[in-house]
């Protein structure tokens, strides 16, 4: 088989790209080593993790809020296996998606690992020990991430797991460890704690989601205990011990002989994640990787290897679904002759606890440590009627201007419903716009965009109206 493009990797990155080729006219083909289209977000990351969420969030919110609504319930209970029925529906369904999709744009899919044989040819070793060979013009390598464990953590994939692992426990723990304080940490951990396990988190640096805005950190931390999480900033662990029905973590004290240890059900490692280009064949290829084990790319996502591009977590960059996504999109027009353009500062970070928190932009640690003068304008949940309304007012929303032109730097966002409000702040700073222009937009009442509006207002000579 010959073909114009080939996708290694089907996951957001990769079947974004496969189906933009193949709108774009290329015979395209797909290679997945698993048997299920999607790679980790779709199957074991975004998607499921996002089910869960939900999920404990209707329990957190029948048990905590049920009754000063007027909703009154007895015997309220967790059914485990329900709750992880349902994630695997939604799985299920939006894999199913995916096949339709790959059949709607006449995308051949093969499922094994692939290999490169030399940068035109790919062999695919199939699960059932049989190979195929497919010739192929052009490559995408979109391989994605695994999670970092270090072996001191004697990870079992029983009581010492990752986010895959803890996707499927069916018992709510009465205890968990979370070794790190980043995003899948902190989702995953507040899962269970809604649930009722008591989680510690443990951080080797001084605050809590380190690559967002430093207000944003402060505001779900403060959201986070109050659902009953402990947190251990500044802290290292240095040993995992596996007993029979439980884990016992050894953490230290950052700069210090301090140490103690903590007993719990489960250790949930979160410390990060390294890209997967293990048995690719990339020598083969002769595509060069960085020490990270990155794949090197131009600014046209483009390898070394003239014909071969990569994209998503096996290059440099956040490790996100939505910017494989627009990375994929970008390369296939890239090959197909076009000159696409990615902002990377404009591509918003979220994290779906809740409250939520989302950010673009440049963060107020970033501007000051750049020198560029800057202007702050924030406004809090609990100064909004809508947030009021729903009993949602915790976190805040601040804006960030330019001092002088006033054009918007960054906007960073915890409350209700920021993973979907930050999308407003990415329009207007796509087209560059200012804090007055954010200011003088109509926004609906009562809703929780408001709050954005107001904090452009706050940012504008200091007009917010409702504070």
């Amino acid at each position: 088989m010959k073909y114009d493009l080939t996708v290694i990797g089907s996951g957001p990155g990769g079947y974004v790209a496969a189906i933009r080729a193949a709108q774009l006219g290329m015979k395209t083909a797909i290679i997945e080593r698993y048997n299920t289209l999607g790679g980790t977000c779709l199957n074991v990351g975004c998607i499921p993790s996002k089910a869960l969420l939900d999920s404990s969030e209707h329990y957190h919110n029948a048990r905590e809020k049920f009754e000063m609504h007027g909703i009154e319930l007895q015997n309220l209970k967790v059914n485990m296996p329900q709750m992880v029925k349902r994630k695997n529906e939604v799985v299920e369904q939006t894999v199913n998606g995916l096949n339709f999709l790959m059949k709607k744009n006449k995308i051949d899919v093969f499922n094994g690992h692939g290999t490169f044989v030399d940068p035109h040819k790919i062999s695919i070793a199939k699960e059932d020990g049989s190979t195929e060979e497919i010739e192929t013009d052009k490559v995408i390598i979109a391989t994605g991430s695994k999670p970092i464990v270090p072996d001191s953590f004697n990870y079992d994939k029983e009581r010492v797991i990752t986010s895959t692992e803890a996707l499927n426990i069916e018992e709510v723990p009465k205890s968990m460890v979370i070794v790190g304080g980043g995003v899948i940490g902190l989702e995953l951990g507040s899962v269970f704690a809604r649930l009722g396990a008591q989680v510690e988190v443990v951080e080797f640096l001084d605050r809590i989601i380190p690559g967002m805005d430093g207000d944003c950190s402060k505001e779900l931390m403060r959201a986070l205990k109050k659902l009953g999480m402990k947190f251990h900033l500044r802290h290292a662990v240095t040993n995992v011990k596996v007993n029979k029905k439980s884990v016992t973590v050894t953490v230290q004290k950052r700069d210090s002989e301090e140490e103690f240890k903590i007993n719990a059900d489960y250790c949930l490692v979160s410390i990060g994640r390294r890209p997967y280009t293990a048995n690719l064949g990339l020598d083969k290829a002769g595509v060069e990787i960085d020490e990270k084990g990155r794949i090197l790319v131009n600014d046209k996502l483009q390898t070394n290897v003239e014909n071969i591009y990569a994209i998503g977590d096996v290059i440099r960059g956040a490790m996100l679904a939505h910017k494989a996504e627009e990375e994929g999109v970008f390369a296939a027009e890239v090959i197909a002759g076009q000159k696409p353009h990615i902002d990377y500062n404009l591509i918003p970070g979220v994290v779906y606890t809740w409250p939520e928190v989302a950010g673009v932009g440049k963060t107020e640690e970033q501007l000051k440590e750049e020198g560029i003068p800057y202007k702050s304008g924030k406004f809090p949940f609990k100064a909004l009627g809508r947030a009021r309304a729903s009993t949602d007012t915790e976190g805040m929303i601040k804006v960030l201007a330019h001092k002088e032109t006033d054009e918007i730097l960054g906007v960073h966002m915890v409350g209700p419903r920021t993973a979907d409000i930050i999308a407003e702040a990415v329009a207007l700073m796509e087209f560059r716009a200012s804090a007055e222009d954010a200011a003088r937009m109509s926004h609906a009442h009562p809703t929780y965009t408001e709050a954005f509006k107001e904090a452009a207002l706050a940012a504008t000579d200091d007009r917010a109206i409702h504070m």
